[in-house]
């Protein structure tokens, strides 16, 4: 709920910026689907997962000038990335770097169950050779990959943009924070995902449901660990 508030109260800022990735993304899908790579779309759009810790300042600016009473604008997006402890920037590099490997993996697993022939958007069945078996295991590659990064990113990332912790206390707190809360924690990152990765494949959808998302996180890590 106060995801969901302060996102339609900066929502015109909030859109915006989310509006930088939907663009992003809309280059990527349609390049993939002019090209006859369909099946990767889903992929792709899980991938997208990965680089969403790095994007948080941002919007942790928009909020905190949200809760200083005044009107947020696009400035406040480089103000929260400047309030940001540097090290949040090697969270980022790490998310910058699981990125690829899981791309390059989802890659490999293509070119092999499903080959260098286009599949077209009006061609994908389940029955369609090497695509079942290319989405089974190309979501078990990023489970493995997303679990590790949340474990590490939920929490450190919010403490660094507060400034609240160095670079290692912060993961440290993280990690320990998800394990000691794992069934909690794993619904949250189903929550995330499911909304995410559904905002992606309907694409218009993602520059409201990625402050809202982004939002609701910053909410739980206030109530998880109390600024006072």
């Amino acid at each position: 709920m106060q995801g969901w508030q302060v996102a339609n109260a900066t929502r015109g800022v909030s859109i915006a910026y989310a509006a930088i990735f939907t663009l992003a993304g809309l280059v990527i899908l349609s390049a993939l689907l002019a090209n006859g790579f369909t099946p990767f779309v889903i992929a792709a759009a899980g991938a997208f997962m990965l680089i969403g810790p790095g994007i948080l300042a941002g919007f942790f600016g928009i909020a905190r000038a949200h809760e200083a009473g005044r009107k947020a604008v696009m400035g406040d997006i480089f103000t929260g990335f400047g309030h940001a402890a540097g090290s949040v920037w090697v969270i980022a590099l790490v998310c910058a770097l699981l990125f690829m490997i899981f791309v390059t993996d989802a890659a490999i697993l293509y070119s092999y169950m499903i080959g260098s022939a286009p599949v077209w958007l009006t061609d994908v069945l389940p029955a369609t050779p090497g695509v079942m078996s290319f989405l089974l295991w190309g979501a078990v590659s990023g489970f493995i990959v997303a679990f590790l990064l949340f474990s590490v990113s939920a929490f450190s990332v919010p403490l660094l943009c507060d400034r609240r912790s160095n670079l290692v206390g912060a993961v440290a707190s993280s990690v320990r924070i998800v394990f000691s809360n794992f069934i909690p924690a794993m619904l949250w990152a189903a929550l995330l995902s499911t909304f995410t990765i559904g905002s992606i494949l309907l694409l218009p959808l993602l520059p409201l449901a990625l402050p809202w998302m982004a939002y609701s996180s910053r909410a739980l890590y206030r109530q998880v660990l109390p600024t006072d």
